[in-house]
């Protein structure tokens, strides 16, 4: 029998980052010594305190089905971190928990994308976006912002791509891949350009933002831009500053009327978050936050190691990021030198001849590229970088 698929779902291409991943897995399940640096996922364990909390509702029969849109008690927590980290004011009604931030985001596309909407999406973008959107029928339309303006679009390239048919925006600061982030004035140049074009929501990704070493300040897009707030869906999640990737737990506050509606796609897709996972994550935002504080030091520690060494090869060439955990590294040099047609050539090459798995930067919308993420030990990516520059046939790597 032959299943008769629908358009919507062929149009639509499985995660890159996702198949690196299973691919270097499946690589040494069959014995092979290959390093992944392909995952987005902290290396380190959820804090103790967070964990026992999730170990406490089990315990304590918290089990069971909760509102579709979250508990109580981690909708007035992310509430509170709103006000105090952010500066925005929401009420529990403009908050949504969701089954991680990807769910989020994917609520957003489908609550306000009709057939044929445009979606605009600065690239590099977060592999994503594009399908998200075109699962929503939508229409993704990518902004290019290449190395040499930092990865980040500037109002006129906003401006240029906003036609009648544009109505959502996706901005990621600090962004996957590149590590890229907006500042301030940056920001409040970008919501100049929205002023203008009341129909666009903007779609602020700003799961990174504890991951982050910029001299200044993170800053939200909708505090940068409080006269957008109405038409701003400002999206977190516990994933990558907590160490808890597995637990799901992504959320957002946005305009009243775009959260029912993303609590009605929710509703008749997933339903709730887990409601374990819902009270670790209470205790999270909560808490101690010193727990955040001290992966971000060794994520930027990790960083500088992975930006210098990657610069000390020929051929290779990798602007320092402003927070995450990946380094996103121009690579057309080093292809030219060995014969490698495209960036899906090189990661292959690299995974068979270096035994280290990364990700092609096609799949970003970045062809010439690869990301590396460096969410794992510097005794690992001591080892990666050697081999890295074994494979391309370079002078070995600086020491940390």
């Amino acid at each position: 029998m032959t299943v008769s698929l629908s358009q919507r779902v062929q149009k639509v291409k499985p995660s890159p980052t996702l198949a690196v991943t299973a691919r270097a897995a499946k690589l040494k399940a069959e014995g092979k010594d290959i390093i992944g640096l392909g995952a987005g996922e902290p290396d380190f364990d959820t804090p103790a305190h967070i964990a026992a909390a999730g170990i406490d509702a089990i315990r304590q029969g918290i089990t069971r089905y909760t509102a579709v849109d979250g508990t109580v008690e981690l909708k007035d927590a992310i509430v509170a971190k709103f006000q105090r980290e952010n500066g925005l004011t929401y009420d529990r009604g403009q908050i949504i928990v969701s089954s991680g931030a990807k769910q989020t985001c994917f609520n957003v596309c489908a609550a306000v994308l009709d057939p044929g909407d445009e979606c605009l999406i600065p690239a590099p973008y977060w592999v994503s976006y594009p399908d998200m959107a075109l699962l929503a029928d939508g229409v993704p339309v990518s902004l290019y912002a290449g190395p040499e303006q930092g990865y980040k679009i500037t109002p006129a390239q906003l401006a240029a791509a906003i036609t009648p048919r544009s109505k959502l925006l996706f901005l990621n600061s600090p962004s996957n891949p590149t590590g890229a982030a907006y500042t301030k004035a940056e920001l409040q140049a970008l919501g100049e350009v929205l002023a203008a074009h009341p129909r666009i929501v903007i779609a602020a990704d700003e799961m990174y933002e504890h991951i982050y070493w910029a001299p200044e300040p993170f800053t939200s897009f909708a505090a940068a831009n409080p006269h957008l707030y109405d038409r701003t869906v400002t999206i977190n999640g516990v994933s990558k500053a907590y160490a808890m990737t597995g637990w799901r737990i992504g959320y957002c506050g946005a305009p009243r009327e775009l959260v029912v509606a993303m609590s009605t796609v929710q509703g008749q897709s997933t339903s709730n978050a887990s409601s374990i996972s819902q009270r670790a994550a209470t205790v999270a935002l909560n808490g101690d936050q010193s727990c955040v504080a001290t992966m971000n030091r060794a994520f930027q520690e990790r960083h500088d190691y992975v930006f210098a060494a990657l610069n000390a090869m020929p051929g290779i060439s990798c602007r320092a990021g402003a927070g995450t955990f990946y380094a996103f590294a121009d690579v057309t040099g080093a292809m030219r030198a060995l014969g490698i047609a495209d960036d899906n050539a090189f990661a292959e090459h690299l995974l068979v001849q270096g035994g280290v798995a990364v990700v092609p930067g096609s799949g970003f919308g970045a062809p010439g590229h690869m990301r590396i993420s460096f969410a794992c030990s510097l005794q690992t990516l001591h080892e990666a970088m050697r081999r890295i520059e074994r494979a391309i046939g370079t002078h070995p790597a600086p020491r940390a």
